[in-house]
Order: structure tokens, then sequence, then C-alpha cells
């Protein structure tokens, strides 16, 4: 089976969820092309690319790449070529947008696929009827942002997708329930497949919460959608307290700038250390050095942080956004706070400070065996054999 998985780019060093995907396929014997907008093979080992024409830069440049780009594709692809241009014209696309469409998936009507699977829900825009152009099943995968945030600023969006879907990938509960929210109604199979981690990569002994260091840490790309601001401003109550702590925030993004100034304003510059991106092996190493893990997000679809931190062992402290609620089941193995509330927050963070001993091994030991029986690689690759074969 021919496998296309469309991504805007080659997986980022964080996007661990894409090469485990990709790899756990070729290891049960699929062929997985992916499709990018831009490539830097030097953090992607996957060979099968297929990169998407570059329609950027002086206008002579951008015609000299679409003519040749429409030319090659109705000589060399004609047959999917005219059946995306006659399903778009169906659906009452404009003319040129229907030609641009054929230039932009040129790469794509290339390919013969069993299935073309978009790995984020928004990028599917203008590629709606690309699947059965070239005669493969569709598949879209949704995770957060691009059905939980897109969709709010741009109102019915999906309206043309949902009834060309073959099946639907969601992260979460919370992601199914968000479909319907915005328009689904039941035309595909929706399938959830939570992320999944290498739980033998993330051995540990069994931690000593001493309460007299409080080492917090958080792995978040620095994005408003991560509530790092929340985060400081409980850490700040803290202080207020006279409670010591240190805070290591790992991950960078364009609000570094807003977010160290906060640290600043709050008064906690000197308890929070922003170590920009790392290594995987080194990320281990720092959650290794710290008691609580605080993923505090406004919005959020599951985050494999998370479940590294309770593989390891760490006490972990999530908001109630979307996935996060089911990646930590509240009081059993880690705490769920609802989101946007600092207070709340910080009392949280006092109250399992001050637990005993013995009720924090507990809830750690709870996290760890959770996390090994359900979240576990080789379940999820298995998922998504039977995903496509089904």
């Amino acid at each position: 089976m021919k496998i296309g998985l469309v991504l805007p780019s080659v997986p980022a060093y964080s996007e661990t969820f894409f090469t485990n995907k990709v790899n756990g396929l070729e290891e049960k014997g699929f062929k997985v092309l992916v499709f990018v907008n831009n490539a830097n093979t030097t953090h992607f080992n996957i060979s099968n690319t297929r990169l998407a024409p570059r329609l950027t830069g002086s206008f002579l440049r951008v015609g000299i790449v679409s003519a040749l780009r429409l030319i090659g594709s109705i000589l060399f692809h004609f047959n999917s070529t005219k059946h995306l241009y006659l399903l778009d014209k169906a659906d009452k696309i404009a003319f040129s947008q229907r030609i641009k469409n054929i230039i932009s998936n040129s790469h794509i009507l290339a390919e013969s696929l069993d299935w073309l699977h978009f790995g984020f829900g928004t990028m599917v825009f203008n590629r709606e009827n690309v699947a059965k152009a070239i005669s493969a099943k569709m598949a879209v995968s949704f995770r957060g942002f691009d059905i939980g945030v897109y969709p709010l600023k741009n109102p019915d969006c999906y309206e043309r997708l949902w009834n060309k879907l073959d099946k639907i990938h969601v992260i979460s509960d919370d992601i199914r329930d968000l479909l319907y929210t915005h328009g689904f109604k039941d035309q595909a199979d929706v399938i959830k497949i939570t992320p999944a981690i290498n739980t033998s990569l993330f051995k540990s002994d069994n931690k000593e919460f001493l309460g007299n260091k409080n080492h917090f840490i958080t792995i978040a790309r620095l994005h408003w959608k991560k509530g790092l601001e929340y985060t400081l401003e409980a850490l700040a109550l803290l202080k207020k307290e006279s409670i010591p702590f240190h805070y290591t925030i790992i991950g960078e993004g364009i609000e570094y700038e807003r977010l160290k100034f906060s640290a600043y304003q709050l008064g906690i510059d000197d308890h929070v250390t922003f170590t920009g991106k790392m290594a995987h092996k080194q990320i281990i190493n720092e959650l290794n050095k710290a008691d609580i893990y605080i993923q505090y997000s406004i919005q959020e679809g599951f985050c494999n942080a998370v479940l590294e931190a309770q593989a390891l062992g760490l006490l972990c402290i999530v908001s109630n956004s979307e996935g996060l609620s089911e990646n930590v089941l509240n009081n059993e193995t880690g705490w769920v706070v609802p989101k946007c509330n600092s207070k709340e927050l910080a009392n949280k963070i006092i109250q399992v400070i001050n637990l005993p001993q013995n009720k924090k091994q507990d809830i750690a030991k709870n996290a760890k065996e959770r996390v090994s029986k359900h979240f576990e690689m080789h379940q999820q690759k298995q998922q998504y054999v039977e995903f496509y074969k089904e």
C-alpha cells in the first residue's frame, strides 16, 4: 500500500509523531511519500520526499515556474490533471483558482497513491479534490489548532471538505467533539489514535520529591496558546509566599521577548531559565532533574511532552484544554486545573508540593504505569496500519 502524507514542511525536531508514524508504516511494508512545501533534509531522514513548486519570488520567476508546472502536469499526468480541473469546476471554484490548484498540487498529481493523508486540517484548503483526482482515498488529521482555533476566525472553512473524506484521524475525544461544533455530520469514519512514546527511552528510578527545591519544567513552543504567561503569574504568587522554586522552559518561538519581559516584570526572572531548543537526549536529562511538569495551555490537542514527563515519574499539572484532561487523569496520574486562572494554578502547585511523600510516589507510579499500558509506540504503529487497511 502506498500512502501520501501532506505536511507544511518536513517534521521539525519536536514533531516526532510524524517521523514515528512514517517509520512505523515503512516497517510494516507500506511505502510512504511525504509531500511538503519546504524541506530541510538535515532534520529528516526519509528519502521519499516530494517538494511542492515554490511559487514565491519575482513575478517573472513565479510565472516561469507556474507555466512549466502546468504544461508538465498536462503533458505527463493528463488524466489526474483533467480530473482535478473538472472536480473543482463542479464545486464552482473560479477558473483562475482551478489553474492555481493544478500548479500548486502538481507534485501530488504526478503520483499513484492508495491514500492521501493531510497531516493537519489546515493543509487541505484548495486540495479537497486532489485525492479523488488521483483515485486515492482521503484522510485528514485534526490535532488542535486546526479545529480548535482556526475555524473561529475562518467560519465554515471546512464546509467543502466534510463530504469528500473517507476517514478522519483525531488525537483526543475533545478534538472529535470539535468536529461537530464546526459542521461535521458523520460523513466519514472518525478514528482516534492518541500520541504515543517509546517508553523504553524514559526509564527512571523512583523520584524523591523533597519539596525544598521545587524544580518545575515545561517543554513548549513559545506561543500564546501554551499559556506560559499564566504559568509565570502563578509562580510569582509562589514567590510572594516565600516558596522556593526554579522554572525551566525548553523551547523557542515568537513569544520569547514577551515572556522574558513578563518574568522580569513579575520579579521572578532570576527563578526562570529559557533554554531555547534542545536535543531530545538533553531534554530527557532536564526532565530527570525536575519534580513537577507544568503544561498550563490555553489550547492543546494532547501533548507528547506530558506523556514523556509522566513516563519519567514527574508530577504533572496540566490545564483542562482539549486532550490534556485525557492525557492526565485528575487526582489519579496528575492534576487537571481549569485554564486561564493563575491563582488556581498557584494553589494547585502549592497543594502538590505539600502532599505527603507516599502520595506523590503513588501518583507518579500510576502515571508511569498508565503511559506504559496505553501510550506505547508499538500500539500506535499498529493502529495506523489498521487505519489504512480497514
